[in-house]
């Protein structure tokens, strides 16, 4: 029977991460350990795996995410497991089964992974994405947490090149008041529920907030003339809110007041934050999703066990900000290049090569190497593609005579040197 290994494609809106793109993924990498590193924060990793109680329970079951994104199965035991949609409730869940707050409040977290939601791939959205963020827990709702989460995301953004930032954020109020703004946003829609997307209906009966996220086009019109929930927040929600943006516009960070924004999560209390950018893609167009996002959950702990404690966090999409950091232009540096390529020519010298380039490199000379390649022409190819400067040649002749041949490859000189000097020899030149 013919094989039909050859059809066989990565999952859809799941894609592989191939070596031209790393440049980017590396930059994002580094710098999310810098900006971890400058405002102290400490790693932490959690299984790609949970129970879906972890996220049916914290989401809420009235969310896209739960009622149609997560990947479910069953284990062989029988227990439902999914594969993490997002990273803020296995942290909450980490957090509250090993006992964290021994470590100290504010206690400060970040991480960089793999989550997985069963979405329509388009631009920005796919099955597999990568999500890096902070998350504070805390003792209390210091609205100071709220602004530090945030300054973080910003400076990181910022070192990533990414231009014309625009932050939203809102407040979408707590348990004593939000009902209160459900209640009025009901009202305000059920005159036009037959016309609303099937999904806004369903969401005027179960989750109205979800109501000002939708992106149908009839639903955005309706959208427009909603009640503001900040006009109905209690005092304790606008007092923190004010203090929130107090807090960013004396670092210099810049915002929009958005009196629609919610998040799509049933665990946030209080602020809510997006971040967009104001660039344009390769067709000459804005870009049309979040880069970032995040806010305060304090039930979320509660949910968990916690009592007493708080948390905001917030994180970055890592395919979406590389898209926009692609569409700039500016390509990340690469590696940085080194000066030395190794050339072996003929068996002989090839079997003794490997030995005499650890050695090379455990001197602390950086070696490039392509010993696969048996011509002298090939292998120069090689280390002119990367940029070296010096060519080593070690050939038979040399082998016997325990010496190598130094080329420079700007100007084509060439001596020999003997082994027993090379490593001081190339010290020297590479000086």
């Amino acid at each position: 029977m013919k094989s039909k290994l050859h059809n066989l494609q990565s999952p859809k809106g799941m894609g592989d991460i191939l070596p031209p793109d790393q440049l980017w993924w590396e930059k994002i990498r580094k710098e999310v350990q810098y900006a971890a590193d400058r405002y102290h924060f400490g790693r932490i990793d959690t299984p790609l795996l949970e129970r879906a109680e972890v996220f049916e329970k914290s989401l809420g079951e009235a969310t896209d995410i739960v009622e149609k994104q997560m990947f479910v199965f069953k284990s062989r035991s029988g227990d439902r497991m999914v594969l993490r949609p997002e990273a803020t409730a296995p942290i909450v869940r980490s957090y509250v089964q090993h006992g964290l707050s021994h470590l100290g409040l504010p206690l400060k977290l970040f991480y960089i992974g793999q989550m997985f939601r069963k979405e329509q791939p388009q631009a920005g959205r796919f099955r597999q994405f990568h999500q890096a963020g902070f998350e504070i827990i805390s003792s209390d709702d210091d609205p100071i947490y709220d602004a530090q989460v945030i300054i973080t995301i910003y400076r990181l953004l910022e070192r990533l090149g990414v231009k014309d930032i625009s932050l939203h954020i809102n407040s979408i109020g707590c348990r004593i008041c939000r009902p209160n703004y459900r209640k009025k946003l009901v009202e305000y829609y059920k005159d036009a529920t037959a016309k609303l997307c099937k999904d806004c209906q369903r969401r005027l009966r179960e989750n109205p907030l979800r109501l000002l996220d939708c992106k149908n086009d009839i639903c955005q019109e309706y959208k427009s003339g909603a009640p503001i929930i900040l006009n109905g927040v209690c005092s304790y929600c606008s007092k923190h809110l004010k203090s929130v943006l107090e807090y960013l516009e004396d670092s210099k960070v810049d915002y929009h007041l958005d009196n629609y924004l919610v998040r799509g999560l049933d665990y946030y209390n209080k602020t809510v934050f997006e971040f967009f950018t104001d660039a344009v893609n390769k067709e000459g167009n804005k870009f049309n999703f979040a880069i970032a996002s995040g806010g305060r959950y304090d039930y979320l702990l509660e949910m968990f066990g916690a009592r007493q404690s708080s948390g905001t966090g917030g994180a970055i999409g890592i395919e979406r900000v590389i898209e926009v950091m692609k569409a700039s232009g500016k390509v990340p540096s690469s590696r940085k290049k080194s000066g030395v390529f190794f050339i072996s020519v003929g068996e002989t010298a090839k079997k003794k090569s490997l030995s005499l380039i650890e050695s090379l490199r455990n001197s602390g000379i950086d070696i490039v190497e392509s010993l696969g390649k048996d011509s002298l022409a090939a292998q120069l190819r090689a280390a002119d593609k990367e940029g070296s400067d010096y060519a080593l040649i070690f050939g038979q002749k040399e082998v016997f005579e325990e010496s190598i041949i130094i080329r420079d490859l700007k100007s084509g000189t060439q001596e020999v040197a003997p082994l027993k000097k090379l490593v001081n020899e190339l010290k020297k030149r590479l000086k």
